[in-house]
């Protein structure tokens, strides 16, 4: 929760067209105050903080809830740790994923029979 120097809450429209306005000077694209959290919340996940700790910080009740809502970054670090398992095991060939969003599954290198 955010105050005023008075000690009073701030006003949500105030909130939104300070941080906008804050943008605009910065030169960033528009977004909601809100998605400030889905990004520290992705950033703290790829930088390898546990689920469960990302889950007490944002507040939710249920590990489910965090681990859906930031399924995509979890997808990109899966397909990270494969790339990292096939470097470890000497793969022959050495593919470079092209990175995305991180929706698309990990490419395989292996034969499947």
């Amino acid at each position: 929760m955010f105050t005023t120097p008075q000690g009073r809450p701030i006003d949500p429209t105030n909130l939104t067209r300070t941080f906008t306005t804050l943008l605009r000077k910065a030169g960033l694209r528009r977004i909601r105050f809100h998605d400030l959290r889905h990004s520290t919340a992705t950033l703290l996940l790829e930088q390898g903080v546990e689920l469960v700790v990302i889950k007490e910080l944002l507040g939710h009740a249920h590990i489910g809830v965090t681990a859906t809502v930031y399924a995509h970054a979890r997808l990109r670090l899966q397909r990270d740790a494969i790339d990292i398992l096939g470097t470890a095991l000497g793969s022959p060939e050495t593919t470079v994923t092209a990175r995305s969003d991180g929706d698309e599954p990990p490419p395989c290198n292996a034969l499947v029979r």
